[in-house]
């Protein structure tokens, strides 16, 4: 699946976690079935379903540099997808039940919980009562097409351009594109009349979003850059045709589809749309909000229950920030030392390029260090970007953007320089261990690269794994001396007071009726970080609810896992044994990790 920071691509917040139907042509015959054993049986599975899914998902196939489906843009919002989709589930639920858990070997038991775990997860989500909610609101400006898109079909994205080929699939997409974009319209219009909206706010910052793009002259337009970047083999005649061809896909299509799309929300929808943020006003909110707490954080959870757990986090966290501003002599209370670092110039970033040097710096820290920490490194290379600047106003503080498993795309940070004034120096430390090195890049690259896993485990994932394991990156700067100093320190606090923060505000607004400004004014409270990024925060807590939640679930599970084994095991604990673990067998739900962990310190015992 497309990884931006994992399921925050559009395709990844509608697909995260579904599993799929064989295909008739994949079934083996009655004779070879009996011939199986239970773990062949289940890679057969595995395999089948897999094949399936990229056939009904191109787009995915293409981030793993899989481009047997690349002239293909895909549907995922029409009915008969989510039928198709609901249909195979189902089928692999009752083939994945048709074998004998019992008789797998240990990682394959594992792979078997995972698989079964995902399946009924998206079931879930494919209810019709579900869909009637989410189907019907199928772009915002956090996860919609319209920021994904453009910068996927730039050449900076998943997309090849490397032969004559790729170019005109590109162009084959396109075409999907401008059919996904006329579908939304209709289901947005479907909202309309179940009574089922978006807020006024979302719809509002989609606008200036498609604003900005249509603003663009064709020779500035992301998807008119592969043209001007041809390679250099590209025979002349081919150059022409294709400049053409784009030049006009452009102006007689794309525009006018995103066009249509603008228009449509502005004057059709925009009226209409809530004025309210939360999905607590919105009709079927709570049943959905409560589905969304489960699917993300991977446990039974109720809103109430990661609500009060982000208060006592705050509270902890707090207390660190009030040490650091002690040593560093500040005189004035936390909310001024938090004024102090937002509005005092030596701590904020000269300009992109400084920026983009002082990651670079922080990489090659990290990678002096890792070493001694993990058995297995990543062979994906891994780059540094600042975002592209059409969508970075709406972007968080960074993402993560996957590879190819053979190395040939790489790894992708991006940072965003937008208003550099509120950007802080010492974040930029933790942000690399999120983002980059030992983040999501080790853990998504391990696990594509590790072949002798299922491509679903491989490939695919839940958020508060994700998510877990990068905030848990973050606090191996202690270990690795990075914190020493203060403001570094505060960096890092201030990045965990962002997820605990997240757990109250996200709670806040979707169920107990927080509004923007109250959620934005409780995350200036709290934390130094600037204005810009306390909105850009919530507005995305708006756009897709419950997803800022995993974080300091997942890292709080993988933390206290840690700690159970270097208690229970104590010499014998080896933390490079301890992240092979968490991290060789992909992203795995909390339960299933836990199961795993507890097996692996009673075997250690015994050893």
């Amino acid at each position: 699946m497309p990884r931006l920071r994992r399921p925050l691509h559009p395709i990844a917040l509608l697909l995260a976690a579904t599993a799929f139907a064989p295909p008739a042509l994949a079934q083996p015959a009655p004779a070879a079935v009996a011939a199986q054993t239970e773990d062949q049986k289940l890679f057969a599975l595995f395999a089948a379903s897999d094949e399936a899914t990229l056939k009904r998902n191109p787009l995915n196939a293409l981030f793993r540099g899989d481009l047997r489906y690349a002239d293909q843009f895909g549907d995922y919002v029409s009915q008969a997808y989510f039928d198709a989709e609901r249909k195979a589930g189902e089928s692999d639920l009752a083939a994945l039940h048709a074998i004998d858990r019992n008789k797998l070997d240990a990682q394959n038991k594992i792979a078997y919980d995972v698989f079964e775990w995902q399946t009924r997860t998206a079931l879930d989500g494919l209810r019709p009562e579900i869909l009637a909610l989410t189907a019907v609101r199928p772009m915002n400006h956090f996860s919609g097409f319209q920021t994904f898109y453009p910068t996927f079909a730039s050449g900076k994205g998943a997309a090849p351009f490397n032969t004559v080929m790729d170019y005109d699939n590109n162009l084959k997409r396109h075409a999907g594109y401008v059919a996904y974009l006329d579908a939304a319209i209709g289901r947005f219009r479907e909202g309309l009349s179940s009574g089922v909206v978006e807020t006024r706010l979302t719809i509002a910052n989609m606008i200036a979003q498609l604003d900005t793009l249509l603003a663009q002259k064709v020779e500035e337009s992301p998807f008119y850059q592969p043209v001007l970047n041809f390679p250099k083999d590209m025979p002349a005649a081919d150059r022409t045709r294709l400049t053409k061809a784009y030049r006009d896909m452009i102006v007689t299509r794309i525009n006018p589809a995103q066009r249509r799309l603008r228009d449509f929300l502005k004057k059709e929808y925009l009226p209409r749309s809530r004025d309210t943020v939360g999905l607590g006003s919105m009709k079927g909110g709570d049943l959905l909000y409560a589905e969304l707490i489960k699917s993300t954080t991977t446990l039974p959870l109720t809103a109430d229950q990661v609500h009060d757990l982000g208060l006592s986090e705050v509270a902890r966290i707090r207390q660190g920030m009030e040490q650091i501003k002690t040593q560093v002599g500040f005189k004035g209370t936390l909310g001024a030392f938090f004024t102090h670092i937002r509005d005092d110039p030596q701590f904020h970033p000269k300009s992109r390029e400084w920026m983009t040097q002082e990651f670079y710096k922080v990489g090659k820290a990290v990678d002096a260090k890792v070493g001694a920490y993990f058995s297995t490194l990543p062979k994906t290379p891994l780059e540094i970007r600042p975002y592209p600047e059409f969508r970075e106003k709406y972007e968080a503080g960074g993402s993560y953007e996957s590879g190819t498993p053979d190395g040939s795309r790489p790894g992708v940070f991006y940072f965003n320089a937008y208003d550099l004034p509120s950007r802080s120096i010492p974040g930029i430390t933790t942000l690399y261990l999120h983002e980059g090195a030992p983040g999501h890049h080790f853990q998504i690259s391990l696990a594509q690269e590790n072949e002798t896993l299922p491509a679903f485990m491989r490939f695919g994932g839940n958020t508060a794994y994700v998510e877990g394991w990068a905030l848990y990156a973050e606090t191996l700067g202690y270990d690795f001396g990075f914190y020493d100093d203060p403001y570094q320190r505060l960096g890092t606090l201030d990045d965990e007071m962002l997820r605990a923060m997240r757990l109250v505000v996200d709670s806040g607004i979707h169920a107990k009726g927080w509004t923007r400004d109250q959620a934005i004014q409780y995350m200036l409270d709290n934390s130094s970080m600037g204005k810009t990024d306390a909105t850009a925060e919530v507005e995305r807590y708006i756009a897709i609810p419950s997803q800022a939640l995993a974080y300091k679930i997942g890292a709080l599970t993988i933390q206290r896992l840690k700690k159970k084994a270097q208690d229970e095991l104590g010499a014998k604990f080896d933390v490079r044994d301890f992240h092979a673990q968490v991290l060789m067998t992909g992203a795995l739900p909390m339960s299933v990790l836990e199961k795993k962990i507890d097996d692996w310190i009673a075997a250690k015992k015994t050893a």
